[in-house]
Order: C-alpha cells, then structure tokens, then sequence
C-alpha cells in the first residue's frame, strides 16, 4: 500500500504539471424556410417544400440557412480537465467568434484561458487558409488550418456542420416535431475500450482533441498504451431552429479514461458554442500579421 501511494503521489505532481490547452449583437430571427401552401386564390403560388425528416436534410437545410448571411457571431465556453485521487487540473475557455461565410470565410475569435489561477488572453484568426493564434505576450504563431496542430486551437461552429455530414448514418435527429421549436441531431458513442470505438469518426475527432494532453502525460512518464485507455463517452449535438433551421448551439464532450499504476487519469473536455446573431463585418488580419 505504501509502494501504491507513493507511486499515485507521483503520478498526481505529474497530472498538476501538465498544462492544458483550455480547449481549445442581437438574435436573428430570420424568415421560416418553409412557405405555408398555396390556396385556391394564388395558382401560381410554389409549393411548400417538404419538412425535412433525416438527418442529412436537416443538414442541407442548416447549412442553406446559415450560407443565407454574410456571417454569424457565436459565444463559446469551454472546460478541459485531468482528475486523479480526487484532485484536479484544469482550464477554462471563453470566447467570441466572428465568423464569415464567403468563399473563402474567414474568422477572428478573441478569448481567454484560465488555468491554475492565471489568466491569459487569446487571439485567432483564420484567413485563406491560415490560421493565426496569438496566446498571451507571446508572438504570433501561424500555420495551415488542416493541421491538426492549428485546427485543435480553432473554435468554428459552422465546421461542425461539415463534420456531421461526415458522420453519415451515426447521427441521429431528435425532436423534429417537438414543442419547443428545435430540433438536435446527436452523435454519441458508448463507454468502451479505446480499441473497440477508434474507428468511429466522433472518437476520432475525440482523440485530435486528446493528442496535444496526452503526448505531455507520455512526456511526463505516463505510458497510457492506446490499447489500455477506455472511452468512457464522447458526444456531438447540434441544434436547430425548427423553423428556420438555422443553427443555434453546437455541444461537443469527450471523456477518456488513462492508465496509470494501476489507476486512471480521467480526462474530460466539454466546448459549447452558441449563436448570438448575424455579423456583416469583414475580417481582417492586423498589420504586421502574415
């Protein structure tokens, strides 16, 4: 028992060292997407367009509607964690999103992560491709957006649409008919063993989110083979506005379990982005950047 606590002692100064990456205008009504149908006095009227009942219509339809305005800005709150014996490491993220919809978009997000008690100041934009991010005093550090590196520091809340389309038959629509006037497309995987569920396309977008924590705890002498980590769940969600289907929260959680003399490390990681109404600005890079 002395031996185990020693070695949980150790392995808990390893967890407080690692740093973790804090995860990285008025509402819009808009009109309704669907036409009421024509009446015997309007021949010429069009008729309404059938009510989408799939998840992959419901997608068309989001991203018909969100592609309808110059751009939309989103409110994001993030949580990244390590918990061991009941102690904690972690961070905390804020920010606000400018995003546009041209071809091609762009977007600038200014925020702020608080880890251990400190605060530090964050700026990201991303222009024809390239993402620029600026953390704190530090200089500006640039690089293509499709690198993992740079897209994990990237909040779009319009990507997830793309990614869901990604996730083919594992979506499922929820509340297409429900009082409250939204509907959610869901995503979810089960608790199991990391090697069973990798190939699913939400763990892997778990793990792109895992990467940057677990190369540090493997850094730190934290071994966690790939076939002993555990997934305890991960979990995507998108919500529509039933009557205009434009998107209006986009929720991502993942839990992983690691192995560690003979405990486990739990990581968690909880982003939420809201939309808080159109943007018809332009985005910009500062002088001096790129």
């Amino acid at each position: 028992m002395r031996n185990r606590t020693t070695k949980a002692s150790a392995a808990l100064a390893v967890l407080l060292a690692v740093a973790l990456t804090g995860c990285s205008d008025s509402t819009d009504e808009g009109k309704p997407v669907e036409s009421e149908q024509p009446t015997a006095q309007s021949p010429q009227a069009a008729p309404a367009e059938p009510k989408p009942r799939t998840a992959a219509e419901f997608l068309a339809r989001a991203e018909e509607a969100m592609a309808g305005q110059k751009g939309w800005t989103f409110a994001v709150k993030g949580r990244e964690g390590l918990l061991l014996q009941g102690q904690e490491n972690a961070a905390t993220y804020t920010a606000t999103v400018r995003r546009t919809t041209g071809d091609p978009w762009a977007l600038h997000s200014t925020g702020t992560t608080l880890s251990k008690g400190v605060s530090k100041p964050e700026e990201i934009y991303v222009a024809d491709g390239t993402a620029y991010v600026k953390k704190g005093t530090a200089a500006w550090e640039h690089g293509p957006v499709t690198d993992p590196e740079f897209a994990n520091k990237v909040e779009d809340p319009l990507a997830a649409l793309d990614a869901f389309r990604g996730y083919g038959d594992e979506v499922t629509a929820a509340r297409p008919d429900g009082p409250d006037g939204q509907v959610e497309l869901r995503v979810r995987t089960t608790t199991a063993p990391l090697t069973d569920v990798r190939n699913q396309a939400v763990v892997q977008r778990a793990l792109r989110e895992l990467a940057p924590t677990l190369r540090q705890l493997r850094a730190a002498g934290v071994a966690a083979p790939e076939s002993e980590i555990a997934v305890e769940g991960v979990e995507e969600s998108l919500v529509l506005d039933a009557s205009t289907y434009r998107l209006t929260a986009h929720t991502f959680k993942c839990t992983f379990l690691i192995p560690y003399n003979g405990q486990r490390i739990r990581y968690d990681q909880e982003v939420t982005e809201r939309t808080s109404g159109t943007y018809d600005g332009t985005v910009a890079l500062p002088e001096g950047v790129g």
